[in-house]
C-alpha cells in the first residue's frame, strides 16, 4: 500500500511540474497533500487543510494541513509546505519562532522533506527518493502524541473507576433524602419541575440520575471551554446547582470526584490541543458520547446517542434551504421561517445552522432569539447543546446572548402544539412560570416551518433480557395507529412504533401547512412491507418527497461492514429524507437516489460534502398499487386467488376478500423456541428443569432485576411480579413440528 502511494505521489509531482512549468508552493504542494491525505485515510486519520493551531501565547496560527484522529478530533501530525526558492531551514526556524507545533510536523519544499518530532529533526531526505520518502512518511504516521495516549489510558481508567463513584454518589443522595430537610424540599421542587417540563412519568429516581450526571459532567465543560458562564447561567443548570449545593460540597465533593481527576485532567490536556471553536464542539460531542456510553449504555442505545457527522448536517441544511427557496420562495434565514430540531442532542444542527447564517449577522440575531428552536430530553446532551449553541453565537458575533429557545422537554410528549391532532386540549404545563416552561409554551404557540434533525431509532427490544424497552407515547402512538396502521396491510406492525417513526408522525402533524421535514433516519420506511401504510399516508400528506438512500444495511447484506460502509458505524441502513408539505398541490412527486451498495463510509461523507441536492441525479418514482416506492411490481398477481388474507373473517365470506384459507394464525408463539424445543427428549428435560429453577429463584428473590440466564418476556415478568409459581412437568412434553424460519 505505502509503495503504491509513494509511486502515485511521485507521478503526481512530475505531472504538476511538467504541466504547470512551475515550482511554486501553491502548485506543487498538492502532490504531497494528496500523499498525506491518502496515507492518512489508510490509517483512519482525517486530513484537514489550513488547520488552526493555538500557540503557547494564545495566538492563532494556520498550518497548511493536519492529520486528525477522527473520533477525538485531536491532531496527530502537521504538514507545512514552502516554495522551492525559499531557504527551507530558515523558514522552519521562522515558523517555530512564531509558535508552530514541534511535536510531529513535516516541512517540505517539493525538493527536500524534513521531519521534526519532539522538537528535534529526526529525518531529512529528497522527495524524489522513493525509499527515503517512504521511511519519512511512515515514521510520521507511527508517531502517537502523548496527549492521545494519555487520554485513551484515562478513558480506560474512567471505565473502572466510575461504578464506585456512582455508588458513592447514590449513597450520598440517599443519605440526604433521609436526613437533609433542605435537600428534600429542593428535590421535590425539581421533581415537580421535571414532571411539568419533561413528562409526567419522571420519578424521583430519574431526578437523582439527572443530578448525578450534572455533578459528574459540570467540570467537563470548564475543561473544554475557558468560559463556564454558558453552563452556570443556564435555566435548568441553576436548578441543579441549587439542588447540589444542599448536600454535595467541600470535602465530600472533593473526595468523591478525586477518583475521576485523571479523566478530567486528560480532557483538559486534550482540549488545549484543539484550537478552533468548531473543532472544540466536535471534541466535546465525542466526550459526551463516550461518557454516556460508559455511564449508561442502555440509555445511550435507547436515546440514539451518536453524533451526526458534520458532512451530513451541512448537506441537510443546504438541501432544506434549497427546497425552501424552490417551493416557498424563502431562505431558512428569512423572517417567519421557524426551525425546530426536536431531538437536538449536542445541538449539532442548530450550531451548523448558525454557521450557515453567519454572513448575515442581523438576520442571525433575529433567528437566534426568535425562530431557532431545539428540544432535548436528557440532561447531559441538553447541557452540551446549551454550551455549544451559546458559545457558537458568541464566536460568530463577538457578543454573548443567552439562547432562549432550548427546551428541556420530551418532544413526543409535548403534543400541545399539534393543534387538532393533540386530542384533549389542556394546558399541560399548569400555572408554573418557570423559565423552561415559558420556553415550551412559547414554542408551542409558533407555527413551525421546518423540522430538521436526527431522531433516535430503536424499533423494539429485540432481546427482552436487555431490559431496555422503549416506553409508549400515548397520543403519538394513537396517531400512528389511526394513520399508518389502518392504511397498512402488514400483519406485524411493531416497527411502526420505532422512535424515528414516532418523530415522523409528530413532525408531520407539527409542521405548518407549508413546511419541510428533514430527517436522517433508519431507511426501513422506504421499502419494508410493514411500512406500506406509512408510504401511503406520506404520499397523501406531502407534495414532494426527496430520498437519498445511503444504504449500509448490514442485516440485509452480510457482505457489508457497519464500521466501514455505514455512515454511523451501525448495523441499520440509513437514509436522508426531505418531506415537503405545500398547500394547494395535490400530486405527490417522489424523488429517489441511492449510493452504491459497497461504497465506504468515508466515500459517502466525501460525496455529501461535495454535492448539492439540486445537482444529484434523482429518479422520479411512481408508487405501485401496493404503495411500493422502490422494487416496484408490474404483474397480475393481484388477480390471482390468495392463499390467505388477514382481512377475511373466519366466520363469514367476503366478496372483496377471497382466499383458500379463512383462518390465519401465527401458530404457537413460545417466545423462547431454543428453550422449549429440542430433538433430544433428555436434553429438553434438562433445559426446562433449569429454566423452571432459575425462574423460581428469581421469583423468590428480593432483587429488583431478574436472573437473565434464561429467556424472559413480558408474560413471564407478569408471572414473577404476581408471585405465580412455575414447575417443570415431564408429562407436558409432546411431539411437535417446528418451522423456525416462518
Amino acid at each position: 500500500m505505502s509503495q503504491h502511494l509513494i509511486q502515485k505521489y511521485l507521478n503526481d509531482l512530475s505531472d504538476l511540474r511538467r504541466v504547470s512549468g512551475s515550482q511554486r508552493e501553491s502548485v506543487v504542494r498538492e502532490a504531497f497533500k494528496t500523499l498525506l491525505k491518502d496515507w492518512g485515510k489508510s490509517e483512519n486519520l482525517l486530513f484537514i487543510p489550513e488547520y488552526e493551531h493555538k500557540t503557547a501565547m494564545d495566538e492563532r496560527r494556520y498550518v497548511d494541513g493536519a492529520l486528525v484522529e477522527p473520533q477525538l478530533r485531536l491532531p496527530v501530525g502537521y504538514w507545512e509546505a514552502k516554495d522551492t526558492n525559499d531557504d527551507l531551514d530558515a523558514e522552519i526556524a521562522k515558523k517555530f519562532r512564531r509558535g508552530y507545533p514541534q511535536d510531529n510536523i513535516i516541512f517540505e519544499d517539493s525538493l527536500t522533506a524534513v521531519l521534526i518530532q519532539n522538537r528535534r529533526e529526526v529525518f531529512r531526505c529528497p522527495v524524489d527518493d522513493p525509499d527515503q520518502i517512504e521511511r519519512l512518511v511512515g515514521q510520521f504516521f507511527k508517531f502517537e502524541p502523548e496527549v492521545i495516549r494519555e487520554f485513551r489510558k484515562a478513558v480506560e481508567q474512567f471505565k473502572e473507576d466510575l461504578p464506585a463513584v456512582l455508588e458513592t454518589l447514590r449513597k450520598a443522595i440517599d443519605k440526604a433524602e433521609g436526613e437533609n430537610a433542605v435537600f428534600k424540599r429542593a428535590a421535590i421542587k425539581f421533581l415537580r419541575h421535571a414532571k411539568d417540563t419533561i413528562n409526567t412519568s419522571v420519578t424521583a429516581a430519574d431526578v437523582r440520575e439527572m443530578l448525578i450526571q450534572h455533578i459528574l459532567t459540570e467540570e467537563i465543560f470548564s475543561q473544554v471551554f475557558d468560559n463556564t458562564d454558558f453552563h452556570h447561567n443556564n435555566n435548568v443548570a441553576r436548578e441543579l446547582y441549587a439542588l447540589e449545593g444542599t448536600f454535595f460540597t467541600g470535602g465530600v465533593k472533593r473526595e468523591t470526584i478525586e477518583r475521576l481527576r485523571p479523566y478530567y485532567s486528560a480532557i483538559k490536556r486534550a482540549a488545549t490541543s484543539v484550537a478552533s471553536h468548531q473543532e472544540k464542539q466536535k471534541f466535546l460531542k465525542v466526550i459526551y458520547e463516550n461518557f454516556y456510553k460508559v455511564y449508561n449504555r442502555k440509555a445511550a442505545d435507547r436515546l440514539g446517542v451518536a453524533y451526526t457527522p458534520n458532512e451530513i448536517v451541512r448537506f441537510m441544511i443546504e438541501s432544506a434551504d434549497w427546497l425552501c427557496q424552490k417551493h416557498f420562495g424563502k431562505q431558512l434565514i428569512d423572517r417567519n421561517v421557524e426551525i425546530l430540531d426536536p431531538a437536538t442532542g449536542t445541538g449539532t444542527f442548530i450550531v451548523d445552522l448558525m454557521q450557515h447564517f453567519r454572513g448575515q449577522p442581523a438576520k442571525l440575531k433575529q433567528k437566534y432569539l426568535q425562530e431557532l428552536h431545539a428540544n432535548e430530553v436528557a440532561i447531559l446532551p441538553y447541557y452540551v447543546a446549551n454550551l455549544n449553541i451559546e458559545a457558537t453565537y458568541a464566536a460568530i458575533t463577538g457578543d454573548y446572548l443567552e439562547y432562549p429557545n432550548l427546551c428541556f422537554v420530551d418532544t413526543l410528549d409535548n403534543v400541545a402544539g399539534l393543534g387538532i391532532y393533540a386530542g384533549h386540549q389542556y394546558d399541560m404545563l399548569g400555572a408554573l412560570t418557570d423559565v423552561n416552561i415559558e420556553r415550551i409554551k412559547r414554542q408551542n404557540r409558533r407555527k413551525i416551518s421546518v423540522v430538521i434533525g436526527n431522531p433516535p431509532y430503536n424499533a423494539w427490544q429485540e432481546n427482552y433480557n436487555s431490559r431496555n424497552p422503549n416506553r409508549p407515547y400515548k397520543r403519538v402512538d394513537e396517531r400512528i395507529k389511526t394513520t399508518y396502521g389502518t392504511q397498512g396491510n402488514a400483519q406485524n406492525q411493531n416497527s411502526l412504533y420505532d422512535m424515528y417513526v414516532r418523530f415522523f408522525r409528530w413532525a408531520a402533524d407539527r409542521v405548518d401547512k407549508d413546511g419541510i421535514i428533514a430527517f436522517i433516519s433508519n431507511r426501513n420506511f422506504i421499502e419494508k412491507a410493514a411500512f406500506d401504510g406509512f408510504r401511503r399516508i406520506a404520499s397523501k400528506e406531502f407534495s414532494d418527497i426527496w430520498l437519498l438512500d445511503l444504504g449500509g444495511d448490514v442485516r440485509a447484506n452480510p457482505k457489508l461492514s457497519g464500521t466501514k460502509h455505514n455512515v454511523f458505524g451501525i448495523q441499520t441502513g440509513v437514509t436522508i429524507s426531505f418531506f415537503v408539505k405545500k398547500m394547494g398541490k395535490s400530486v405527490t412527486l417522489i424523488h429517489y437516489a441511492r449510493r452504491p451498495e459497497m461504497e465506504s463510509r468515508d466515500d459517502k461523507l466525501e460525496f455529501l460534502s461535495s454535492s448539492k441536492i439540486s445537482e444529484i441525479q434523482f429518479d422520479t418514482v411512481r408508487p405501485d398499487t401496493k404503495s411500493n416506492w422502490i422494487n416496484l411490481t408490474d404483474n397480475d398477481w393481484d388477480q390471482l386467488l390468495l392463499v390467505a388474507d388477514t382481512k377475511i373473517k373466519s366466520t363469514k365470506s367476503s366478496r372483496q376478500h377471497r382466499a383458500i384459507f379463512r383462518l390465519v394464525s401465527n401458530g404457537l408463539k413460545s417466545q423462547r423456541d431454543d428453550w422449549v424445543y429440542d430433538f433430544d427428549r433428555s436434553d429438553l428435560q434438562k433445559k426446562m428443569r433449569l429454566f423452571a429453577s432459575v425462574y423460581e429463584r428469581s421469583r423468590l428473590s428480593k432483587k429488583e432485576s431478574a436472573d437473565v440466564t434464561i429467556k424472559w418476556d413480558a408474560e413471564l415478568d407478569r408471572y414473577r411480579a404476581n408471585g405465580t409459581a412455575k414447575k417443570f412437568e415431564e408429562k407436558n412434553i409432546v411431539v411437535a413440528g417446528l418451522s423456525p424460519l416462518c
